[in-house]
């Protein structure tokens, strides 16, 4: 037989040790490894009537354990993790204690219940159960009186039976669905057994239970779409089953997501004439997401009508049971001969076994690399309208003699729409439009006004980029970056107007960089700019609570946290809170981070204090995320996942309402890096949150 038990790694942070220590000394680090979890105990006992069982402790992020035996009995110290230790019990209920220890001396204890008697388990009573989310897994619960183990066999030859704990439960997943003999043996430190046997029907799920991945965020120009929820509709398919088709088509939704399932298919038809055609000309690919509990093959063609040509890609072995994001390069159609993509009208699946073969298919879609980036500067860049794009400081990264909040972004919006043109050509051009911020120096008032002469963008101006050395310069009086007063000799009027400047410059993204320049003294002018024509997601990131009070509140109003606000004692009494991440991917997943401690409710088990994060809100399972920036939502898909407080959501409160599937809350942008959001739980009660990107 085998035993069911956590698989644990013992890391060698002993050894890590030892090796900095050479180095520095520093073992600091250890004393934030968290104390071990998962700890359990294995209990198997001899059916020999002499009391004997043996005590498998296992943990992750353990050195060693304690054994308290819960008998009066010595205490085993000091037992190394994977150790079986043997002891000796009379016949009774005990209560073992086995305490995990890690390798900084934190623990993390177990009670466990020992039941030892040397009566035949009595009152057996199992539950066989189809897992409800994965086809095919069988679990397996037993309870008996004076039982301490139970082990099953799941009827496949060759397979040995698994073992654990009385009132615990084993999963076993069978490779092909049918019915099968089912034993289970009950196990006491008697000799005698008690079993049960079921012939139980194993059933495979035919449907996916989750919705299809979430696509990558995409500028609308970088997108064709067919069918998805993510992205705005650009092609009005007139049949997504046509005449001559052969099979079912039903549209359902799958956790809210929009989906189409195609039975008992051949192949099937997908149309859009006329005005709705395809010019995939400048996509680089085709996406769809594709679900089956039975296709061996599965083929996409595409048929361009404009000259009458057509091409199949032809997909073999595809996996099962699981949502596949298939991605075909355009030159894969063209390359098997496709001699236009300029009008696509149909779209065709086939598959085998022929007639039988049914699927789901979701984010139907072509697409093409975001934005086209041009080379090093190549383009028309603009200041970041964000608070903290502009500013003043000592150093670079400090911007603490000044900096440009989010009030004065708003009120220099005539300065946020200038924009500074590099072309490829090599020249330079400051656009200000009608308007600009004209600062005293250049005889205006400090508020907007027409751009002055020479820095006006009258002038000609070039520019070099040395992208070895981190500069920009331009050359022409009155071209400049940023501010017109800033330059390398110091800042106008006190100054010469110089004909060339020097910049340093860091791109920081395709489509960002930070500038900055010495003006003397040890004082550095700062600015992050954007490249235009460039789509953004604001959320990719990792996010936390802001620190800070009034972050965390809920009232009758967006804007009013009268009914609870946490004030700046709050903030500090669940540190272990505000350091939640909340990491939204580039890809459409989404993580809650609570590391070892979070602040745990009393409806979650807890007192209302810090304490090991409980499930399904820590973290465990896999989540996605939507941001419809038009609607000013995020929606998270996901049981157990959440932005703020995990018993918030859009029927009301846990544990009084059911715990959702998805919850969508309201997000607003402060700056780039700091976000408010809310979410009505009913009556006109709302959770709001402050966030800060970090």
């Amino acid at each position: 037989m085998k035993l069911v038990k956590y698989v644990f790694s013992i890391c060698l942070i002993a050894l890590a040790i030892y090796g900095c220590a050479q180095d520095d000394d520093n073992t600091n680090f250890v004393d934030d490894v968290p104390a071990p979890t998962n700890v359990a105990v294995n209990l198997v006992v001899t059916q020999d009537n002499t009391g004997l069982v043996t005590l498998t402790p296992l943990a992750q992020g353990v050195t060693s354990f304690n054994i308290d035996f819960g008998d009066g009995s010595d205490v085993a110290s000091t037992v190394q993790p994977g150790i079986d230790i043997e002891h000796v019990y009379l016949e009774g209920i005990y209560q073992a204690t086995i305490t995990a220890i890690g390798i900084n001396g934190l623990t993390t204890t177990l009670i466990q219940e020992v039941a030892v008697s040397f009566n035949a388990p009595e009152n057996l009573v199992v539950t066989i159960e189809n897992d409800a989310a994965v086809s095919r897994q069988v679990n397996v619960t037993a309870s008996a009186d004076f039982a301490m183990s139970f082990e099953v066999d799941f009827g496949i030859v060759g397979t040995e039976p698994i073992m654990t704990n009385i009132g615990e439960t084993i999963s076993f997943s069978y490779d092909v669905a049918g019915t099968y003999t089912v034993l289970v043996t009950a196990f006491s430190a008697a000799i005698e057994t008690t079993t049960y046997t079921e012939e139980f029907v194993v059933t495979e799920i035919l449907q996916p239970l989750t919705a299809a991945p979430i696509p990558a965020f995409r500028a609308d120009s970088d997108v064709i779409s067919m069918f998805s929820n993510l992205y705005d509709l650009d092609v009005n398919v007139s049949s997504w089953r046509s005449e001559w088709s052969t099979s079912v088509l039903t549209d359902l939704q799958i956790e809210g997501n929009d989906t189409k399932f195609y039975a008992d298919a051949d192949f099937v038809g997908v149309e859009f004439y006329g005005d709705d055609a395809v010019n995939a000309t400048q996509m680089d690919a085709f996406h769809l997401d594709f679900w089956s509990v039975n296709a061996t093959t599965f083929r996409i063609k595409l048929v361009d009508l404009g000259v009458g040509t057509e091409a199949e890609i032809v997909f073999e072995d595809l996996p099962q049971n699981e949502w596949v994001s298939i991605d075909i390069p355009m030159s894969d159609f063209t390359d098997a001969g496709m001699t236009s993509i300029s009008s696509i009208q149909q779209l065709i699946f086939s598959g085998l076994p022929t007639g039988t073969f049914d699927f789901f298919i979701d984010n139907v879609y072509f697409y093409r690399a975001p934005g086209d980036v041009p080379e090093g500067l190549e383009g028309t860049w603009r200041m970041a309208p964000v608070a903290g794009s502009l500013g003043i400081g000592p150093a670079v990264g400090d911007v603490s003699f000044f900096s440009c909040d989010a009030d004065c972004v708003d009120l220099r919006a005539c300065y946020y729409d200038d924009t500074y043109i590099f072309g490829s050509d090599g020249s330079f051009t400051n656009d200000l439009g009608g308007e600009s911020w004209i600062e005293g120096w250049q005889g205006g008032g400090d508020s907007c006004g027409s751009p002055v002469a020479p820095h006006d963008g009258s002038n000609p101006a070039t520019y070099t980029y040395d992208e070895t050395a981190g500069t920009v310069t331009l050359d022409g009086i009155g071209a400049y970056i940023g501010l017109a007063k800033a330059n390398n000799q110091g800042e106008l009027p006190a100054v010469a107007v110089p004909s060339s400047i020097t910049y340093n410059v860091s791109l920081t993204g395709s489509n960002t960089m930070d500038v900055n320049i010495d003006v003397g003294g040890g004082v550095y002018w700062q600015y992050k700019l954007v490249r235009d024509g460039v789509t953004t997601n604001p959320l990719a990131g990792t996010w936390q609570m802001a620190p800070e009070a009034g972050a965390l509140g809920i009232g009758p109003a967006v804007g009013d946290v009268s009914f609870f606000s946490c004030d700046a004692d709050c903030v500090v009494l669940r540190a272990c809170y505000y350091d939640d991440n909340y990491v939204f991917g580039t890809d459409g997943s989404f993580t809650n981070d609570l590391g070892a401690e979070s602040w745990i409710e009393g409806w979650q088990g807890g007192t209302d204090s810090c304490g090991t994060p409980v499930a399904p809100h820590d973290g465990s399972n896999p989540a996605t995320y939507v941001y419809n920036q038009a609607a000013g939502t995020i929606t998270l898909n996901g049981a157990g996942s959440y932005i703020g407080l995990a018993k918030a959501n859009n029927q009301g409160e846990l544990p009084a309402v059911a715990l959702p599937d998805a919850i969508t809350y309201n997000v607003t942008f402060v700056d780039a890096n700091t976000m408010n959001v809310n979410i009505d739980i009913g009556g006109g009660v709302f959770w709001q949150y402050k966030l800060v990107k970090i």
